[in-house]
């Protein structure tokens, strides 16, 4: 019989002060090297961008000043580590599990050891996975299973995004910039967050703990083209000539594709049958939540959802994100809003928190239930 599995703190990490979002580009560096006519769109773009995004501020770890970078993805991962841990009211030594979840990784060793190492922990079990947004809830994903499964009694789950490190303008080849690899630098921001996870009862967060309801993964993108890409091959390329070829440059379409087509089929938007096959997979009910954590940046996406998932019983009251405020961090939104509603709303026994992500590299998606329980 699988064991419980309890929340017992969070945390996160935003690097540097709010950036409001009329400055990022100024931030990320001018594209004086691009072709007139991308120059030309991004300014004409600009108030169109800021009108559609549910984003006010953004934060980099970059000094607004210098522009040198402050932070990477795995000292940020540590701060977020470090803060969910004294959360918890847990040492480093007793985390037996580590999972970490970020967008894209090529470095070696991998990032869930660098952050093992940086907290002092001699030996751990530990993953690192890199599914772009659906990578935080994988993380969580794995280290519930196994610790209910009787693996391991205790797991930190991270997740990091360094966005500004592929959005700064000294990424690009300037040359080869197009309207799909300069997209991004609109919203994707830089942060971390992170959990820690018990079985033990009475290292739980509160006398009335917070179980690990459900956890659940699924990918939809077999027969589905990707939306949010690069074109390096899977091999090592001769870094000249990715550069060369502008191989490396972050895309994602976001015209037609975005507007419909690919995210609609019978029933509803892939989104929104995600996440009733979710919920009927854990056997509760489609509007049985006190909160619905969504991060999705575009007003117009969100006020899609909120009306989906109002066909299903599920009040517009009830939808949480705090990305006006906090920016759009990717992976890690996921626990760096649920750090932010943990502090900020009280949960009455019985009340679940659900969150769910559709990403669209390849329509992977994920979400987890939370339920506060009765008091001891």
């Amino acid at each position: 019989m699988a064991r419980p599995v309890y929340l017992a703190g969070t945390g996160a990490y935003l690097p540097g002060q709010p950036i409001p979002v009329s400055r990022a580009q100024e931030v990320l560096g001018p594209l004086t090297g691009a072709p007139d006519r991308i120059r030309r769109w991004m300014e004409s773009i600009a108030p169109v961008m800021r009108e559609i995004l549910d984003i006010e501020v953004v934060h980099y770890a970059i000094d607004p000043v210098t522009r040198e970078f402050t932070d990477d993805n795995v000292t940020m991962a540590t701060k977020a580590a470090r803060a969910a841990l004294a959360d918890a009211g847990f040492q480093p030594g007793e985390v037996g599990l580590i999972t970490y979840g970020s967008a894209h990784q090529d470095q070696m060793p991998t990032a869930s050891v660098r952050i093992q190492e940086a907290l002092g922990i001699e030996a751990c079990a530990e993953f690192a996975i890199h599914a772009n947004c659906t990578s935080a809830y994988k993380a969580l994903y794995l280290a519930h299973r196994l610790l209910a499964a009787g693996e391991y009694d205790t797991a930190l789950v991270v997740s990091s995004s360094m966005s500004s490190s592929e959005l700064r303008a000294e990424y690009y080849n300037q040359a080869l910039v197009d309207k799909e690899s300069l997209f991004l630098r609109w919203f994707l921001c830089d942060g971390a967050g992170a959990l820690v996870l018990t079985t033990n009862p009475a290292r739980a967060s509160a006398a009335t703990p917070i179980e690990v309801e459900f956890t659940y993964v699924e990918s939809v993108g077999g027969k589905r083209p990707s939306l949010m890409y690069n074109e390096r091959p899977a091999y090592w390329m001769n870094p000249r000539e990715e550069y060369d070829r502008g191989a490396h440059h972050l895309r994602q379409r976001f015209r037609d594709e975005l507007a419909g087509g690919l995210f609609q089929e019978p029933g509803g938007s892939v989104f929104f049958n995600g996440y009733k096959r979710m919920m009927a997979a854990a056997g509760i009910a489609a509007n049985d939540l006190r909160w619905f954590q969504v991060n999705l940046p575009a007003k117009h996406i969100v006020e899609s959802v909120v009306e989906e998932l109002a066909t299903v019983g599920v009040p517009r009251s009830a939808l949480y994100t705090r990305m006006d405020r906090m920016g759009y961090a990717g992976p890690p939104m996921a626990f760096i809003a649920l750090d932010a509603l943990m502090r900020e709303e009280d949960l009455a026994p019985g009340d679940r928190v659900v969150s769910f992500v559709t990403e669209v590299s390849k329509f992977m998606q994920a979400g987890y239930v939370l339920r506060r329980l009765q008091a001891r």
